[in-house]
């Protein structure tokens, strides 16, 4: 079959198209003909942290959406042919193996494209807001980056939960387009500079959630903007940014909550941890449209290159999706 593969050092990537063997699912393994798959920047751009410096080549993709081919003997509920999406590694060929914890059914709503959107993004969102942050109807949180596939992610579904979205971005095409889909208030910059705004927005009370996709240029700025009892996640540094300035005293007089998100070092038992919630708490908003995943390009399994270009470019809005070979 084929299968795309990733070499990477700390400054350039070459992707290679390998013909290897099918994979043949364990028992706890669900075999999945690729119809569609996510692209995720962590995974595809140097420097953030998910390749070692001159490690050997890898299978890529993280998610994806397909057809069930075969299954383990200790997995139930699912049969051939099946639609479903799931975590899953080497998701960019033409089938992959996804762990049984992790398979989730696609509504029938939802294109292959729009469930390959989901598994991976969605379930790092549901992780920030719902099982660390928190978030309750009527809150504000504040996404740093909010254009990027995670930022769009966690906007849609705030909204789905009640909650009230600020988010920044340095398009304001973005921005406007962002607005049809329920953002509350988007402010027009790259840089450290919307404090004013954002405590002018909340009557000087603050957001209850921070979610900070762009790394530690915006995190003293973040921190700033936070309210009483607030929570902060660090999801991502974009802006390649690894040190950020920590005023203690507003940590400590402010009761502030501050978290990573990142499966980097997590065992398949715990990233598998979030999924039984999000299947009954956020599969419902996607199946009865609550929550719409905005993709903003496909490309055909061929043009991996130029997906892969178009993230670098950081001119999308929401996902890049490849489509099944």
């Amino acid at each position: 079959m084929k299968s795309y593969w990733l070499k990477m050092d700390d400054h350039h990537s070459t992707l290679e198209l390998r013909d290897i063997a099918q994979p043949t699912p364990g028992p706890r393994q669900v075999l999945v003909r690729v119809r569609a798959a996510g692209l995720n920047r962590g995974e595809l751009i140097a420097g953030h942290g998910l390749h070692g410096s001159g490690a050997a080549a890898k299978p890529i993709g993280m998610e994806a959406a397909g057809e069930v081919v075969s299954f383990g003997a200790e997995i139930t509920g699912f049969k051939v042919g099946d639609r479903v999406m799931g975590r899953c590694p080497g998701a960019f060929a033409e089938y992959a193996l996804i762990d049984g914890r992790e398979v989730m059914a696609v509504p029938d709503n939802l294109s292959w494209e729009i469930a390959a959107s989901i598994p991976l993004t969605f379930l790092v969102v549901y992780d920030m807001l719902v099982m660390q942050g928190r978030l309750k109807a009527d809150e504000w949180m504040l996404v740093a980056g909010v254009s990027s596939g995670v930022g769009v992610a966690s906007m849609l579904m705030a909204k789905a939960l009640g909650a009230k979205v600020i988010g920044t971005s340095g398009s304001a095409a973005k921005l406007a387009r962002l607005d049809t889909m329920g953002l509350d208030v988007g402010l027009c910059t790259r840089v450290a500079d919307f404090h004013d705004a954002v405590m002018q927005t909340t009557e000087d009370k603050g957001v209850d959630l921070v979610i900070n996709t762009v790394g530690g240029s915006v995190f003293a700025e973040c921190v700033r903007s936070m309210a009483f009892e607030g929570r902060l996640a660090t999801v991502g540094y974009v802006d390649g940014v690894l040190q950020g300035a920590m005023d203690i005293e507003l940590l400590h007089a402010k009761r502030l909550t501050l978290f990573g998100v990142s499966n980097k070092l997590r065992n398949a038992d715990q990233k598998s941890s979030g999924v039984p919630g999000f299947k009954s708490h956020i599969l419902p908003l996607l199946a009865n449209g609550r929550i719409k995943p905005v993709v903003d390009k496909t490309f055909a399994f061929d043009d991996l290159a130029h997906a892969k270009a178009m993230m670098e470019s950081n001119q999308h809005l929401g996902k890049i999706v490849l489509m099944g070979a």
